[in-house]
């Protein structure tokens, strides 16, 4: 990929507090991201709330901020230190949550910074459940039975037409908030108002459960001309229901057969 240079400076938002044990790749790639930037001479500003990170070390940006991680604090940061573009892709559900609420409320047009990373109507398909689940549909992957809703009316309507035992997914989470398996019909509505609450757009995916299945994950490397390249494959030693950064995790997967890998 080609230097820009038309970009002077870039502003890279961190995901924040993290669990232990859990997202540690968050620190890895964004440190990896402000070298190798500052090794293209671009000025890299950080905002990062946690400074118990690698990234935050005051040797590697050029200027780094710990503060909040809100559309309040990096709209502040913007007007400051007047980045040419922003790069919320190394920072989690976090930074794209805070990147959208920039984008929606007009602040980076005003500023005249660009998302670079994701494009924001990449990034909401991929956290609007319901838009993610029909981009799936439309490239021909097979997808549980599931509807979008916005109410608990909705989701009673839903919860009829798939059956459970359900899986409830918030659009705009961070790391499961909100998600939650139903088997119950008499634990749904309240399933689904913590749903709604945690999701900041009032959206849940309820979906039929796939609790018990094996999990296995790609990590694949793609181009703007479509050129991909597996990198590794993953398999959880826990079944689908437990959360992949509360799993034990091995590479290359250990139990698929060729047929199945291929």
């Amino acid at each position: 990929m080609p230097r820009r240079d038309d970009l002077h400076s870039i502003l890279l938002i961190g995901s924040g507090p993290i669990v232990v044990g859990q997202a540690s790749e968050f620190d890895y790639s964004g440190t990896q991201a402000i070298k190798a930037l500052r090794g293209c001479g671009y000025r890299v500003i950080l905002v990062n709330s946690n400074p118990a990170t690698i990234m935050t070390d005051p040797d590697l940006a050029d200027a780094t901020y710990l503060e909040p991680i809100t559309a309040e604090v990096v709209a502040a940061i913007i007007a400051k230190e007047r980045p040419d573009a922003l790069l919320p892709t190394l920072g989690g559900q976090t930074a794209l949550n805070v990147t959208a609420d920039l984008h929606r409320s007009g602040v980076l047009e005003r500023a005249g910074v660009e998302v670079i990373g994701a494009s924001f109507d990449a990034i909401e398909a991929a956290e609007d459940r319901g838009r993610f689940r029909r981009l799936m549909e439309s490239a021909g992957m097979a997808c549980p039975p599931a509807r979008a809703v916005g109410t608990i009316a909705e989701a009673r309507a839903a919860a009829a037409e798939v059956g459970f035992p359900l899986m409830l997914r918030p659009s705009y989470t961070l790391g499961g908030l909100g998600t939650g398996l139903v088997t119950d019909p008499s634990d749904l509505d309240r399933a689904v108002a913590l749903g709604l609450a945690a999701s900041p757009v009032g959206e849940v995916l309820v979906e039929a459960s796939v609790v018990g299945w094996k999990e296995f994950e790609l990590e694949v490397m793609r181009d703007r001309a479509g050129n991909a390249v597996v990198v590794c494959s993953i398999e959880n030693i826990d079944p689908m229901g437990v959360h992949t950064g509360d799993s034990v995790t091995v590479a290359p997967a250990q139990t698929l057969s060729d047929p199945e890998y291929q």
